[in-house]
Order: structure tokens, then sequence, then C-alpha cells
């Protein structure tokens, strides 16, 4: 592998800095407060190019690699993970659902809004009652003449609200067939087709999460992604990808949360010296600088893995699980590395710390990764 940043890389992550300053870190604690999705925010983003990471040009897109999505997820998560997260879900989750599996027809007519940020994305996976066991769905889409109904309900969905299309997966055989699960795409603003609750979160708040609920939704055929039956297959392939986007968000937590406590020991004087002169906090340092250099091999090789269409479950599992868990660690050694005001709103770290658990729950928990891995290993 080349370990060399490349000059797109350095790029994107100078350009990413400059917007960050600007246009993200004056108002993120506001948009935490007051859990308010910034939605004008991420049209800029799509101006810029980083809602369509991997959209083909010809569609209106960045048509860039993996490696420089890790730079646009990370760098935008060491400022912001909230605001990491919805451009990870956006450009992994809707967009490339449509990118890799609709037609020439649907890519063109919903590709080019979602890559230049004029429309914001959702994808529609998880229900109430089926989590990690999303076989189990409840929801369903029964056809009828030209049509497909949908009558069902999917929760913790980013975009719910303000998203003005949607990616999701409903029962169209058996349920718990992984074949009996189809997938499409629904338009804000089809009749049945309308939002609920939106979740009062402990992290993430400016990253929005609310229901998408489906009452008799009339949805033409031509909607319909790829072949009936294959949804379930489809989304398992996109959460390949979207264990990178969780693993890249989670690698800019960890930065963040690190060059904050690095920069606190450094000043922060105690018995007439810096802490980061005593051993127990240069340990801890040392301990965070390690897990962020493993969590950065692990992502860059499954991206390049992904990059060549090579299989990469088990790596992506890894790699999200690692990246992930290594961020909580981090994140809370953090604060305590600032004591009592890492405790405080004062400091990037509490912010850091209450963002960081959802990177080991979102797009698959860290029991489901190992019980990937076991898997593959054990194939």
């Amino acid at each position: 592998m080349n370990f060399d940043q490349t000059e797109t890389q350095k790029m994107i992550a100078e350009s990413i800095r400059d917007f960050a300053k600007q246009h993200i870190a004056p108002f993120m604690m506001d948009w935490d407060e007051k859990q308010t999705f910034p939605v004008e925010l991420f049209h800029k983003l799509g101006e810029m190019g980083f809602m369509g990471v991997f959209v083909p040009e010809e569609y209106g897109g960045s048509g860039l690699g993996y490696h420089e999505y890790i730079t646009v997820i990370e760098e935008i998560s060491k400022v912001d993970s909230s605001i990491g997260l919805s451009v990870a879900a956006h450009n992994s989750l809707c967009t490339g659902h449509i990118c890799y599996f609709g037609n020439e027809e649907q890519k063109a007519k919903w590709l080019p809004k979602l890559a230049s940020g004029e429309w914001i994305g959702a994808w529609g996976l998880t229900e109430h009652n089926t989590g990690s066991d999303a076989g189990g769905m409840n929801t369903t889409a029964k056809k009828e003449g030209d049509y497909y109904i949908l009558n069902g309900a999917k929760n913790f969905i980013t975009h719910a609200i303000s998203g003005n299309v949607a990616v999701v997966m409903a029962r169209t055989g058996e349920k718990g067939d992984s074949h009996g699960m189809s997938a499409f795409v629904i338009e804000k603003g089809t009749p049945g087709f309308t939002s609920g609750k939106k979740e009062n979160k402990l992290g993430m708040r400016a990253s929005e999460t609310a229901e998408l609920i489906f009452d008799n939704c009339k949805i033409p055929k031509e909607n319909l992604l790829g072949l009936e039956g294959d949804g379930f297959i489809q989304a398992l392939k996109v959460l390949d990808g979207g264990r990178i986007s969780i693993g890249a968000l989670a690698l800019g937590i960890s930065k963040g949360s690190y060059e904050a406590a690095l920069k606190y020991a450094k000043e922060r004087v105690q018995f007439g010296k810096p802490i980061s002169s005593f051993q127990g906090i240069s340990f801890k340092l040392a301990d965070m600088a390690t897990e962020i250099e493993a969590s950065e091999l692990l992502l860059h090789k499954a991206a390049s893995m992904k990059n060549k269409n090579q299989p990469m479950t088990k790596i992506g599992a890894m790699a999200k699980m690692y990246a992930s868990e290594a961020c909580v660690k981090i994140a809370n050694e953090a604060v305590q590395i600032h004591g009592g005001y890492g405790y405080t709103k004062d400091y990037p770290v509490e912010k850091f710390y209450r963002d960081s658990k959802l990177c080991t729950i979102g797009e698959g928990t860290t029991e489901i990764q190992k019980v990937v891995i076991a898997r593959k290993i054990l194939e």
C-alpha cells in the first residue's frame, strides 16, 4: 500500500478546514443545543462537490474514490461529527444505493440533484422492532398494476424530515427471506409518505434523526431499484461501504479529541509544569495516537479493496468495529485529560464524547460486526 496522501486528498483536507472554520465552527454548539439541522450548509457542501463524492462526473458528481471519501468525512468530523454523519449518510447510503443499483434513467433523474446538494437523501432499513434483525422487517410493498403500495414505518432514519428523497427497503415476499425484500426510491411529497417523531439524542444532535411513515403510499414501478427481491442483498452491499463511512466518522472524532487533548496537556500547568510532562498523561496520549494510526490503516485498507471492487466485508467490519470502539476510548480519555473542564461545553471534548457513542451503534453495532467477522474467518 502507498501510505502517502495524494494531492487531491491534501486539497480536500485544506478546503474543508477553511470551510469548517468559516461555516461550521462558529455555529456548531448552537446547532447542538437546539438540535438544528442546518439544511443550507449541505447545499454549500454540495457546491463544493462533497455531497456526490462517488457519483460519476456525468451525473454532476466528483467521481472520486474511497480514500478521498475518508478524507472528506474525517476532516468534517474533526470539527463537528454531526455534520460528518449527515454527509456520510447522504453519500454512502441514499446516493450510493442509487449510484450502484439504479438504471440509467434513475441515475439521470436523481443523482444530479443529490450530488449538487440541491436535494438531501435519506435511507430506510431499520424499523422499531427490527434493528440488527433487518430481515424481519414489517414494512410491506404490494404490487398493484403499475404501482407498489407501501405500508409501515422506518425509524432512526437520518434526514427523515428534511430529506427530499429516500431509498427504502420493503418486504415484497415472505418475512425472513433474504430475497423477499425490495428497494424503492420515494420522493418527498408522494401521497401517503410522511415523517414522524424526531429523536431527542445524546449526541450527533445536529444530524436529523426521525421516522419515515408509509400509509398506502403509491409508488410507480419505475421507482424499483434493480429487480424485485434484490433489496436486502443490495442493502448489505451498501452497508459494506457504510462501514467505511462510520469508521471515517470515528477517525475524525478520534483525531479531533486527541488534538484537543494534546493541546490542552501542553498548556495546562500543575505543580509548576505542563501536565503533558507527567507519565500518567503522556501514556494516555501515546495510547490515543497509536489507536488512531491503527484505525487509519484499517480504514484505508478497506478503502483500497473497495476501490478495486474486491470482497471487503471482513476488513470493512474490522475497520468499523476497531475505529468506532477506539474513538469512544479516545474521546473518554480526552475528557479525562481535561479534568473538570472536559465536562463543560467550553471545550470541544465534551461534544466529541457524546457524539462518539453513535459510532459503535450506527450501521451495524459492534456486536454485529463481530458476527460478520466471525462468519468470514470461519467460512
